[in-house]
């Protein structure tokens, strides 16, 4: 018999402890349920992606096409000597992807800039493949 006193004084206390939250938050649903509940994390999926193109003109010096992918492009001298070539060779070279806005973004300031500078180099925006 003291067995079972002794065993239903601990379902008291567990009783007792898994209620005594009762009452502190009347506003909260989940207080009130006694369930713990887990957040689900969302699913993200990676943007679709777009080159910048660089057009080959017959007026802009070779320097200045360096110049532009060092500036917007944080592009070291020597690639950006092999980007300008591949350029000038091949009428049209691919000089970053990025996620639309960044793409649209970067293609507006060279066409700006080279146009400030008074010179022909456009760049284009194109969804990767």
């Amino acid at each position: 018999m003291a067995h079972s006193v002794s065993m239903q004084s601990d379902l008291t206390n567990i009783s007792a402890m898994r209620w005594s939250n009762e009452g502190e938050d009347e506003g909260s649903d989940d207080a009130d349920s006694g369930l713990a509940t887990v957040t689900a994390k969302p699913k993200l999926k990676r943007p679709p992606m777009y080159k910048v193109i660089l057009l080959n003109d017959d007026y802009t010096p070779m320097e200045f096409v360096v110049h532009v992918l060092e500036l917007f492009f944080s592009i070291e001298r020597e690639k950006a000597t092999q980007i300008m070539l591949a350029v000038h060779t091949q009428g049209a070279a691919v000089v970053g992807i990025f996620p639309r806005d960044i793409a649209e973004t970067k293609s507006e300031q060279v066409n700006q800039y080279s146009q400030e500078n008074n010179h022909p180099l456009i760049s284009t925006v194109e969804m990767s493949d």
